[in-house]
């Protein structure tokens, strides 16, 4: 008996594997990763991530709208080359509408309003001296952070905060005086400098408060501690020197709340009103001509920037750097299309958000964006 053998691939099993794809587009990107082969400066290097894929994708558009925000490139040609240059980002680059009624001197000066929100372990963090660098170099317009944000700046000028690990034991470390932050850990003697830092100044405020009848607000509150502080490793010395407001809408959630408690009993008074904050914030967010949001974390600080951006119609440019996901349907996971149907960033607006610690991937960012101004 002859057997027969069947060369007949299945029609069925050949449509499936081979189905034909649509023709790609001309302004499609194809993925490619950096070249190690060739000097790569570091500029190159962060650049090449916007072709790898995945996060390193989110990270590398991340950069091109910060880039956006800070600067406008300009090429100029002449016989022998091209030279492309750089500078801020002015009104004065965007076209005129009809109801524009500015001076063209007005429009040369009026920049991008850069509202920056980081939650309060990034300061325990060595992100404390990026954001420093940022405000420094007057980079950013508005902070945002919360009460941890403000006093461990503050603390980190009395005492040093150390690298330790994730897995030591809590009930050890407590009965030793050390307070763990991730894998960080600050002595609680780091505190008790801090409450006797602070408590001659909460009595002089209070006096002053009671001398002028005028009541402190959290962002006066900061802004006198970083005249006290009179330390240039502080990031709110530089906020009060170069006169960015910093916003703490949760203020006493910390040690400052530990001090203003305490204070309460010995000298009763102090006044802190939120309602002047939040018209501050609101108006500073409505009377931008450009704004731009670039939020570290979530929670407050991401909020209450995004909710200050509804009273303009939104952001023009936001940047999110979070672990945050959305299926708990918490804010600080949300992306950034959940903001543009609340009207806290604007349809068509560009925005990204990186799914990554912000540590990582941070000073990346600035290092590609902000710092290239000191680099040149």
């Amino acid at each position: 008996m002859t057997s027969t053998i069947d060369i007949t691939v299945p029609a069925g099993a050949s449509a499936a594997v081979l189905q034909p794809s649509e023709p790609i587009s001309k302004e499609a990107v194809s993925v490619k990763g950096p070249d190690f082969e060739k000097p790569l400066s570091l500029l190159e290097f962060l650049q090449s991530y916007e072709r790898i894929g995945f996060q390193a994708n989110s990270l590398g558009k991340a950069i091109d709208i910060v880039n956006k925000m800070v600067r406008k490139e300009f090429t100029v040609r002449d016989s022998q080359k091209i030279i492309v240059f750089q500078r801020k980002w002015r009104l004065s680059d965007e076209p005129l509408n009809e109801d524009d009624s500015d001076h063209p001197d007005v429009r040369a000066q009026t920049r991008c309003n850069i509202f920056l929100g980081y939650t309060s372990n990034l300061i325990s963090s060595g992100l404390r001296e990026v954001i420093l660098h940022l405000v420094k170099n007057k980079h950013v317009s508005v902070l945002v952070t919360t009460a941890g944000g403000i006093e461990e700046d503050f603390i980190k000028c009395l005492g040093k905060t150390y690298l330790a690990d994730f897995n030591l034991d809590g009930a050890d470390l407590r009965k030793r005086g050390m307070n763990r932050i991730g894998n960080l850990v600050v002595p609680n003697d780091n505190y008790c400098k801090f409450e006797d830092w602070i408590m001659p100044i909460l009595n002089t405020m209070l006096a002053e408060q009671k001398a002028t009848g005028n009541v402190w607000t959290p962002s006066s509150f900061i802004r006198r501690l970083g005249k006290e502080i009179n330390n240039e490793e502080s990031v709110y010395y530089w906020a009060y020197k170069n006169d960015i407001p910093v916003f703490c809408p949760a203020l006493t959630d910390g040690s400052i709340g530990d001090m203003i408690y305490f204070h309460s009993f010995r000298n009763p008074g102090l006044v802190l009103d939120i309602v002047q904050d939040i018209r501050e914030l609101n108006e500073r967010s409505r009377t931008s001509r450009k704004a731009g949001m670039i939020v570290l974390g979530g929670g407050v600080c991401k909020h209450q920037i995004a909710n200050a951006m509804l009273i303009r119609n939104g952001a023009d440019y936001s940047v999110f750097i979070n672990t945050g996901q959305e299926f708990d349907g918490s804010d600080s996971g949300a992306r950034p299309d959940e903001a543009v149907s609340w009207g806290k960033i604007r349809a068509g607006a560009e925005a990204v958000k990186v799914y990554a610690d912000a540590t990582l991937v941070f000073p990346m960012l600035v290092a590609a964006t902000f710092a290239q101004d000191a680099q040149h």
